[in-house]
């Protein structure tokens, strides 16, 4: 390691290279609640070719790394190893170009999310990828884990989004896909290799991503519901009415729905009534009026049938942020709650509210005094599941239980927060053998030292 630094000192001068009490706590971990960790060194590299000179060192001294980004992440992930050098991309960001005409923008990793929304809204364009760390997080790390967020069911996840792509392998070098065409199909699309390998097969440093032109107008509403089967007819019926202008639906079971407005003070209940569920729909349309009318007669036709037992429509962007106040609680939650297990898994639509009762049922004759919160975005398949006794030793135990009923009920182990450590020894829960086999050949190739992010998503 000595002579690795040496080398890396000698490259990088002192300002990108960080060792010993010069490494702040920051990039001992990210946000899972894995174990923090010093790494053996930081590195800040400025430019692609900076990093590009690192790897090459670090692969010739076998060198193990592990990336990391905004350090959202809620797999393990970005948590430094033991005898792991870090490598921080967040000195290399900046947006390089926005084409208003192939509506596109070219935005080097450490950029925040944020900052790409805000900077395509100046061009009257809209980046459809929306998360609830968008001020911390980075596009580099949003691409390597393909992150989801609340427009999936309309625009897809972060991979639907990526025309193109930049990347550092584990020898160095450097891969340029920075592909700004909607259709190229000149071989291999090899952006797909790093979109969502979480980091194991290189390091995104450079992103194209397509925009979308900004919606004339958004609306929301809060719904009451009775049954999960209504809100899976709801689905049905409001994408039969309202097309791809429907780009949020978010369920919330009673539970947390009560538990954040309890936790949450300055909430009040927008909705009259209690109710099994409760469901926040959004819908844009570039016509302010005419989606107005569309959105309004939609829900109430569901009214009239008895799908949808109650509901208010926000009259303002304040009531709206309201709803989605509601909706995105789970952060205030996580701060009081204690010890949980925080999962995000996947399933079909149809099974989702069969497994959240089966899952409850389990959960309650194990642990009879757990408390389990259940939302999601189910338009796109995704639930999150909190589950916590208030015991640190019961939130392993349970995040075990539940991988363990996904791969049951062929579900995926994760919808959107990725493997990184935390659930590696569980993929075999939703993919098969020959999938993992196939994964660990790709990896031996691209990185045959094995010095990428090791021991993330396979072994």
């Amino acid at each position: 390691m000595r002579a690795l630094i040496d080398e890396l000192s000698a490259l990088l001068g002192t300002s990108p290279l960080f060792l010993g009490d010069d490494i702040s706590e920051k990039y001992y971990a990210d946000w899972s609640g894995a174990e923090p960790r010093a790494p053996a060194a930081l590195v800040k590299p400025n430019t692609t070719d900076q990093l590009s000179k690192v790897m090459a060192l670090c692969h010739q001294h076998d060198q193990p790394v592990v990336v990391q980004g905004g350090l959202t992440g809620l797999a393990g992930g970005a948590t430094p190893l033991d005898g792991e050098l870090a490598i921080s991309l967040e000195r290399m960001q900046g947006i390089e170009e926005i084409d208003p005409i192939g509506m596109t923008l070219t935005a080097l990793a450490g950029t925040p999310l944020q900052v790409l929304q805000e900077a395509a809204a100046e061009h009257d364009l809209f980046l459809p990828l929306d998360l609830g760390a968008r001020g911390s997080c980075q596009i580099g790390g949003n691409v390597s884990t393909n992150a989801g967020g609340t427009e999936v069911i309309r625009y897809g996840m972060t991979r639907s989004l990526v025309l193109g792509l930049e990347a550092v392998l584990a020898d160095g070098t450097v891969i340029d896909a920075t592909n700004k065409m909607i259709k190229n199909n000149s071989g291999y699309d090899l952006k797909h290799l790093f979109i969502g390998s979480e980091g194991t097969l290189g390091i995104v440093t450079r992103v194209v991503l397509q925009l979308q032109p900004k919606a004339g107008s958004s609306h929301t509403a809060l719904c009451g519901l009775n049954s999960y089967e209504s809100a899976t007819q709801l689905l049905v019926e409001l994408k039969r009415s309202l097309g791809s202008g429907l780009t949020g639906f978010e369920l919330m079971w009673d539970n947390y729905y009560s538990k954040v407005l309890e936790t949450i003070t300055s909430l009040t209940d927008p909705l009259e009534g209690a109710f099994p569920f409760y469901l926040l729909v959004e819908y844009k349309d570039n016509d302010a009026e005419l989606g107005s009318e569309r959105f309004e007669s939609a829900l109430f036709e569901q009214l009239e049938s008895g799908v949808i037992t109650n509901a208010v429509i926000a009259k303002s962007h304040q009531d709206a942020d309201i709803f989605w106040q509601i909706r995105d609680g789970i952060g205030e939650l996580l701060q009081v709650l204690g010890p949980v297990s925080n999962q995000d898994v996947s399933l079909p639509i149809s099974e989702i509210g069969i497994f959240a009762k089966d899952l409850k049922e389990r959960l309650v004759a194990k642990y009879p005094n757990i408390s389990l919160l259940l939302f999601g975005h189910i338009g796109d398949n995704n639930l999150h599941a909190v589950a916590y006794t208030g015991l640190e030793e019961d939130k392993f135990k349970i995040n075990h239980d539940i991988m363990l009923m996904i791969g049951e009920y062929s579900g995926a182990i994760t919808a959107e927060h990725g493997i990184g450590v935390l659930k590696r020894d569980y993929l075999s829960q939703s993919r098969s053998e020959s999938e993992i086999t196939l994964m660990k050949t790709l990896k031996s190739a691209m990185d045959p030292k094995g010095i990428l992010n090791p021991g993330r998503v396979i072994k």
